[in-house]
């Protein structure tokens, strides 16, 4: 269990675009839920895929963080420049045998019942042309939300071997998640209820990295009238940055909270004051995701 001093939390978006009001809303909550713990609140780039990544997206962001008061404590980090830490792990299980080269298509998968079987695990297949693949000796079937109570994780993914670098050369995200959180001593993340299903494979590392996990808040999704999720992927918009009052406030009752009309007036140091004091994980809406009903 944490204590208020020791609470460190975190906003880790992908510059693929500018922020939308989903992503604000996963910013505002862990933003909250930190200083609520008189806690620190870490902002890192998750700059792992460059082919999705949007020119300036990144500084856009932090631009935006800024913009809606959302000041951060320490020095954003960059996955782009910690690629030699997510090798270095890699090689370590490369040469303990508790990883190894796979060339299994996405097709082959599938056709095995969507599951990967193993087939490489004892193959000894060569560097070139394949994927990475970490051994799954701390399979996890279940895990507890801070929101949700007990999620249950289907045994077939929680026992499969997860790719940790792609065929192409590219650090998975569960592996760099978990090693960064570690590195910055991360003890609760809190983000979006789309991030459910990796969560199990995330707290499988700290297990088999013999590392502390953390615990796991996931906020309800932003989702439109025909039931897909704002995203960057769909298009949705960038929030205001030379208005950042109305969307931070609709953002605070999106996430169960009643902030007074007047708070309008006040400053945004002012209004996030008042979400940090008023903040409660059991007032939070107990669902996944919920439609918005007006454009914002």
């Amino acid at each position: 269990m944490t204590t208020k001093t020791d609470y460190i939390g975190r906003f880790a978006p992908s510059p693929s675009g500018p922020l939308h009001f989903g992503s604000l809303v996963a910013a505002l909550g862990s933003y909250l839920q930190a200083r609520s713990q008189q806690g620190q609140w870490l902002v890192r780039m998750e700059d792992l895929d460059p082919p999705r990544e949007m020119p300036g997206a990144a500084d856009d962001i932090l631009r935006t963080l800024e913009a809606y008061g959302l000041h951060w404590d320490g020095t954003v980090i960059y996955q782009s420049q910690r690629h030699p830490v997510y090798q270095g792990q890699i090689d370590t299980w490369l040469s303990q045998g508790q990883a190894y080269y796979c060339r299994c298509s996405r097709k082959q998968i599938k056709e095995a019942g969507g599951f990967y079987p193993g087939t490489c695990r004892d193959q000894q297949l060569p560097a070139a042309d394949s994927a990475i693949r970490l051994r799954m000796t701390q399979p996890v079937t279940a895990f507890t939300d801070q929101l949700h109570g007990q999620i249950a994780i289907p045994r077939a993914l929680a026992e499969e071997d997860f790719i940790i670098r792609r065929r192409d050369g590219l650090f998975a995200y569960n592996l760099a998640v978990v090693l960064d959180d570690i590195e910055q001593g991360v003890t609760e993340v809190v983000r979006g209820a789309d991030l459910i299903e990796p969560t199990g494979r995330q707290i499988s590392l700290y297990r088999q990295l013999g590392q502390q996990e953390v615990s796991y808040v996931h906020l309800p999704l932003a989702v439109t009238t025909n039931g897909n999720k704002l995203s960057k992927q769909n298009h949705a918009p960038a929030i205001d940055k030379q208005h950042p009052k109305p969307a931070l406030l609709a953002a605070m009752r999106f996430l169960g909270m009643r902030p007074d009309d007047d708070l309008m007036a006040s400053s945004l140091a002012e209004i996030l004051r008042w979400g940090g004091e008023n903040w409660q994980l059991e007032k939070l809406p107990k669902t996944t995701a919920i439609t918005l009903e007006t454009e914002l």
